[in-house]
């Protein structure tokens, strides 16, 4: 009997600000800039496009393209949608080994 598959979409579980900045700490520490971008856009879908549009300034499908799979989302827009997200980007200094 063949396994039914279904598309899994993570921006259902992301329903609480803890689980949004433990997914976006994780993104972070990939330093992968397209992955980063893309688990924003997902935390952004959770949030709700339309809202994350309008706190922004930014249409709809522009977030969409920007932060796709093949998005390259401007550090201004970045910068926006972290805002709205209400998510803050910090630094820290490592710890010398």
């Amino acid at each position: 009997m063949a396994e039914k598959l279904t598309n899994y979409e993570p921006a259902e579980d992301l329903n609480s600000d803890e689980a949004i900045a433990i997914f976006m700490a994780e993104a972070f520490q990939t330093n992968d800039s397209g992955y980063i971008a893309h688990a924003l856009g997902v935390v952004a879908r959770a949030k709700g496009m339309a809202q994350i549009a309008v706190q922004t300034g930014l249409s709809r499908e522009q977030l969409y393209r920007s932060f796709s799979a093949n998005g390259n989302p401007t550090l201004k827009t970045t910068l926006s949608v972290l805002k709205a997200l209400g998510v803050e980007l910090t630094t820290k200094v490592p710890v010398a080994a």
